[in-house]
């Protein structure tokens, strides 16, 4: 092994210890947290950033502190070995392993050295690096007191997200070039809904803060309080089809029927996730299954009923029934990695609702998409 090598591979120990000895990271995680409801985010509104900016700046950090220390924290307790890895599974990419201990320095599990006296002066660690090893206790963030202090949070919560957006790809693509090594993939599931569900919780908060600061017409931060399912429905439709048509040349038609009037508060960030995957799903299968007849085939069929209590979305198609994409060596828009729909039961799950798949095959599926409301008339999921 040449001096280069033996460089690497003292680095890459060097980063796995300190991301599995934080003590500090432990202990956030161990906090009480707020689990702020969407009821609560929608009825708190929009504030005077002069009185209740610097307040709502706090609680969101904090919520963001203690999720990213548990996401981080709990992930050992949900199946992973003392090196990081799943049994039989070679260990992860190093740089897969740094996004959290990143997050956490950033949002202030750990803050830089000189940011005791101004807590809330956030910045990533010295030097620019992606985590350094020798990072001061952790201190609990204190309230934001002026804009300018809010603006560098802003900025920072920015940075996050941006810095963050691959990463369900990157764990899909990681997944997908170790599945020959996971002889049972239970092992792994558990593990992996709850550190997607956990991401799309921070994201949530995040991505809620950030909007809080804009005026858009019918929004309070992510949620939108009169939400249309057929309008957002078209929308990804649109989309699907656009790739289905790329892909063979043609799409089938969709149908949208039910409560197409249907208008409540909901946050369309999970449905922008959920919808696509499904209708890609259905898409494919249907055009699959009549290969032989490209431009003759079968309408997919989307239900809506809406109720005091949830949102139920079916989507018909007649595409064969299920097929197990998930070994077929296929990637790309319309494939996918194999990760979409238990990802998208994961979080319909996540959100008090459920995911539920009926296949006859040889004829086609339905997709029993249920998600709760969040307007307070029962209760709701906890972020």
């Amino acid at each position: 092994m040449d001096q280069h090598q033996l460089e690497l591979a003292r680095e890459r120990s060097k980063t796995v210890t300190s991301f599995y000895n934080q003590s500090a990271i432990d202990a956030a995680a161990e906090k009480p947290s707020v689990r702020l409801t969407p009821t609560t985010m929608l009825y708190s509104g929009r504030k005077d950033m002069a009185s209740g900016g610097g307040a709502r700046a706090w609680v969101q950090g904090a919520e963001l502190e203690w999720a990213m220390a548990e996401s981080r924290g709990g992930a050992i307790s949900r199946g992973l070995g003392p090196k990081g890895v799943w049994p039989g599974v070679p260990p992860l990419p190093g740089s897969t392993r740094l996004f959290q201990p990143r997050a956490g320095h950033i949002l202030g599990l750990n803050w830089p050295p000189g940011a005791r006296a101004r807590p809330t002066t956030f910045c990533p660690p010295p030097g620019g690096g992606l985590w350094s090893p020798n990072c001061p206790p952790l201190i609990t963030p204190r309230q934001i007191k002026d804009q300018e202090e809010e603006a560098r949070y802003c900025q920072l919560v920015r940075q996050l997200l941006d810095d963050h957006k691959d990463v369900v790809t990157l764990l899909a693509e990681g997944l997908r070039e170790c599945r020959r090594h996971i002889q049972d993939e239970r092992l792994i599931r558990l593990f992996l809904d709850k550190t997607l569900t956990s991401r799309l919780g921070i994201r949530m908060l995040a991505t809620h803060h950030l909007a809080l600061h804009e005026d858009k017409p019918d929004f309070v931060g992510i949620i939108c309080t009169r939400l249309s399912p057929k309008k957002i429905i078209e929308k990804w439709v649109d989309f699907a089809r656009r790739l289905c048509e790329h892909k063979y040349g043609n799409a089938p038609q969709v149908r949208v029927n039910g409560h197409v009037a249907a208008r409540f508060p909901f946050i369309p960030m999970p449905l922008d996730y959920i919808l696509p995957e499904l209708l890609k799903n259905a898409m494919r299968a249907t055009m699959e299954s009549h290969l032989d007849t490209p431009y003759n085939v079968p309408d997919i069929v989307i239900t809506i009923a809406n109720n005091d209590i949830d949102l139920i979305i079916q989507i018909s198609d007649r595409g064969g029934g299920l097929v197990d994409m998930s070994n077929s060596g296929q990637s790309g828009p319309m494939h996918g990695f194999g990760f979409g729909l238990p990802t998208s039961r994961a979080y319909a799950e996540y959100l008090g609702g459920s995911l539920c798949l009926q296949s006859l095959q040889g004829i086609g599926t339905d997709v029993y998409l249920r998600l709760r409301h969040i307007d307070g008339r029962e209760e709701s999921f906890r972020i």
